[in-house]
């Protein structure tokens, strides 16, 4: 049974490489598009001030990357500025880009989800009355850290370092979606993103999924993958190691 990463392109390469370490069979099917941002002086102004701030939050790490590929030469990183992550994933990145990672806030290892309520759970003993804060994001997304924030009494502000769009997929990409929609029980659709399920149907839009599978890492996936059809869909926490334990309990169940 093969294993169709959905993440962008650049975590969905990294995913299939720790899938095949763990002697599974896995291959990129990116249904979500990174593109620019729209508006690349808004990133660079956000720079500019960001000694003002006392934390910056990252969704992802797509908003890490596209975030510093906009840093203006002249700026140097604030001392003592804190950094938001809501998973191992994009503190990763954030690492690699040279962020301290001893200012690094993420959810606890064991947290049952890598998401906004995990991050403020390692937030919510500090006070945040007049405090500044930066959610870096692509456009659009999850209003919830930020209004839990405001009602604590911080200011909370928002800039769009990407967009996200269907992808376009190469020849590869759609011959691999053809053999996955003709020989459903022969693949394993792995979502950590609703919104590539909405992809997914737009590229394929006659499709049926009732005889596909599919593991999600978070109960608003595990929904939106059955509203789209999905009759199997098994959830798992966003880790490496119970993403692996996940598919390795489903596989005996899939036949070609």
């Amino acid at each position: 049974m093969k294993v169709l990463v959905t993440r962008p392109a650049a975590q969905a390469v990294e995913w299939v490489a720790q899938l095949h370490a763990q002697g599974l069979d896995a291959a990129a099917l990116p249904l979500i598009g990174i593109a620019p941002a729209r508006d690349p002086a808004a990133v660079r102004a956000a720079w500019a001030r960001l000694a003002d701030d006392r934390l910056l939050v990252f969704v992802s790490p797509n908003a890490a990357e596209q975030f510093f590929a906009l840093r203006p030469a002249d700026v140097v990183w604030p001392a003592g500025l804190q950094v938001g992550s809501p998973g191992p994933g994009t503190t990763r990145c954030l690492v690699a880009l040279g962020v301290p990672v001893e200012t690094i806030v993420e959810p606890a290892a064991d947290a049952p989800q890598f998401d906004s309520e995990a991050l403020w759970a390692r937030l919510a003993a500090q006070p945040w009355a007049g405090a500044r804060v930066l959610v870096v994001r692509g456009d659009g997304g999850r209003d919830w850290l930020a209004e839990t924030l405001r009602e604590q009494g911080a200011q909370v502000d928002f800039v769009s370092a990407y967009e996200r769009c269907t992808p376009r997929l190469d020849a590869a990409q759609r011959a691999l979606l053809a053999e996955a929609i003709a020989r459903p029980r022969g693949h394993l659709w792995f979502f950590s993103s609703s919104e590539a399920i909405d992809h997914l149907q737009a590229l394929a839009p006659q499709a049926r999924w009732d005889g596909a599978l599919a593991v999600a890492t978070h109960p608003r996936i595990v929904t939106r993958a059955r509203q789209a059809g999905f009759a199997q869909v098994h959830p798992t926490r966003p880790s490496l190691d119970a993403v692996v334990a996940c598919i390795q309990s489903i596989e005996p169940l899939a036949t070609p």
